[in-house]
């Protein structure tokens, strides 16, 4: 099993992170939760993961937060410099789970690749 520290971000009552804490839990893997709601979201993580995955992929644009947002605050969402801001300005807009072990980042619920990383 690999031993690297696993942190899974995001919100405790999405069911998308409820699956992966689940997913964890069932195979007695340890992991940090970080809760975006109480913790809030560190600009640290936010580059950690854009160097990583792309700026599309994190930002769910099929939710609720983005949805409500101004048409124009949507459409200045361009590049990873934008999407950066807002997902710091917007932690809901973060598509989740977002799973941090070692150098790999994986965003959503995908069982297959948290297998991978896990051993």
């Amino acid at each position: 099993m690999n031993t690297a520290s696993i942190t899974v971000y995001g919100i405790p009552n999405c069911d998308s992170v409820k699956k992966a804490r689940v997913w964890l839990s069932e195979r007695g893997i340890d992991y940090t939760f970080h809760d975006f709601k109480k913790q809030g979201v560190p600009a640290a993580a936010v580059d950690l993961w854009l160097s990583h995955v792309s700026w599309d992929m994190l930002v769910n644009r099929k939710g609720t937060t983005w949805r409500k947002l101004d048409p124009a605050r949507q459409a200045r969402v361009t590049d990873t410099a934008s999407a950066r801001d807002l997902m710091l300005e917007h932690a809901s807009v973060i598509k989740r789970p977002v799973m941090v072990t070692g150098q790999e980042v994986i965003v959503g619920v995908n069982p297959e690749a948290w297998q991978r990383v896990v051993g």
